[in-house]
């Protein structure tokens, strides 16, 4: 019997050191060296021995999220914008689904950007995405973002002149428009940061095969098909030219004040797991904390308790 217990504790204690060892910087980029997107795994080592053992670290992730959130929200300074991107069915939703859940949602929002409006396409490319920033104290997830402008619209460059409205003389090169928008966002991000915005960019590598699997269960499943469209398997026809541009991308616009991580997305537990860590880290890494009362403010604290008894008391 004492040797079970012994090997119980042993085996908790071999899954707590797995997820400590587990860091954000074993994902990030930070334009330090040139990226290659194909040395990036899509599948590391499981995290989790069991259903119950995954269920039990996210849980703990969570909890930890939320009360880094409510420190951040009391603190009332720092902003917190998360930005999901990846190839369709490379899990997004879910992720966000698992790894927010137990947050408390006033301090928390997201925004999923589809096809841009009209009224968005007579503005700039960054004006729908700027009106969405979070507030001091609060995180923003977005569901993709403003690096369409450099993926779709890059695989797709006719959207330049077909929908954008831009200026036929700022397109006739169109590397130049590429390399424009890495600069631009780049600054962009520069500017969050420099007001408190701490930007997360997550891209959730999947491999082709494990989404064409994914794609395929989605369209056999009747709750799910009903959003599926033709052009998501014409979009996937282009994957190359897709890993092209999100490799360039990565490369162009990492940085060590805005890395962007690489989550290997072929296991969803793996991911959410990855994602939850990263987030809590950033968190853990800005100057915040509860606020402190001074003497006079105890002392009218003190009062108040004394009232509400008298009040008890009536």
């Amino acid at each position: 019997m004492l040797f079970f217990v012994y090997y119980y504790i042993i085996v908790l204690f071999l899954k707590f050191f797995n997820m400590k060892n587990l860091t954000a910087g074993d994902f990030k980029i930070t334009g330090k060296k040139s990226f290659k997107l194909e040395d990036e795994k899509t599948k590391i080592k499981d995290l989790y021995d069991s259903k119950e053992d995954y269920e039990l670290l996210l849980s703990n992730l969570q909890n930890e999220m939320d009360e880094l959130q409510s420190m951040m929200y009391a603190h009332n300074r720092y902003g917190m914008l998360v930005i999901f991107q990846a190839m369709d069915a490379a899990g997004k939703d879910g992720t966000m689904k698992a790894v927010f859940q137990n947050v408390n949602p006033m301090g928390l929002s997201f925004y999923s950007f589809k096809r841009p409006s009209e009224t968005e396409l007579n503005h700039d490319y960054l004006w729908r995405c700027f009106k969405e920033l979070p507030e001091r104290g609060k995180i923003q997830v977005f569901n993709r973002s403003y690096y369409e402008e450099v993926l779709v619209v890059k695989v797709h460059p006719e959207i330049l002149i077909a929908s954008q409205k831009i200026p036929h003389e700022l397109t006739e090169d169109v590397d130049k428009v590429w390399k424009t928008r890495y600069k631009d966002i780049s600054a962009f991000e520069d500017y969050l940061n420099n007001n408190g915005i701490r930007v997360i960019k997550l891209f959730l590598n999947v491999s082709k095969q494990v989404q064409g699997e994914r794609l395929i269960e989605r369209i056999e499943d009747i709750n799910k098909n009903w959003k599926f469209e033709e052009g998501d398997i014409k979009e996937r026809a282009l994957w190359n030219d897709y890993m092209k541009a999100y490799e360039e991308m990565i490369d162009e616009t990492s940085s060590k004040e805005n890395p962007w991580y690489v989550v290997p997305a072929d296991d969803k537990k793996n991911m959410r797991l990855i994602v939850a860590q990263i987030i809590n880290e950033n968190l853990k890494s800005l100057a915040i904390s509860y606020p402190k009362s001074d003497e006079k403010r105890k002392a009218e604290l003190e009062k108040l308790i004394a009232t509400i008894k008298e009040q008890n008391l009536s």
